[in-house]
């Protein structure tokens, strides 16, 4: 395995692993949520025109710890791969490649 490739392997585990136990971390609402909820204006909030996982919950799993912590590494996967990927096109292109034209 390539230096480069490694370091990427390592920043992949490690989102993982914080995808994994920061839901375990409170079970308060996040910040935002208990300013909205102290102030008085939660009822204010508008419905997201599109959600993919609906509160950070994945569909079809019952635990809701456990459907947490998927909704994470999924989120943590496509992000990885798209910023991966744009990285990789970007040192084509330092490189010289003909590829990105």
């Amino acid at each position: 395995m390539k230096m480069s490739r490694k370091w990427w392997v390592i920043a992949l585990v490690i989102c993982l692993v914080l995808a994994t136990i920061s839901p375990l971390a409170s079970s308060f609402p996040d910040g935002l949520e208990k300013v909205a909820e102290d102030k008085g204006f939660i009822s204010a909030a508008e419905e997201a025109p599109f959600a993919f996982i609906a509160d950070y919950i994945f569909p079809g799993i019952e635990n809701e710890v456990l459907a947490t912590i998927l909704a994470g590494w999924l989120g943590v996967v496509v992000l990885f791969f798209i910023v991966y990927g744009l990285a990789w096109l970007i040192k084509l292109k330092k490189q010289g490649s003909n590829i990105i034209e």
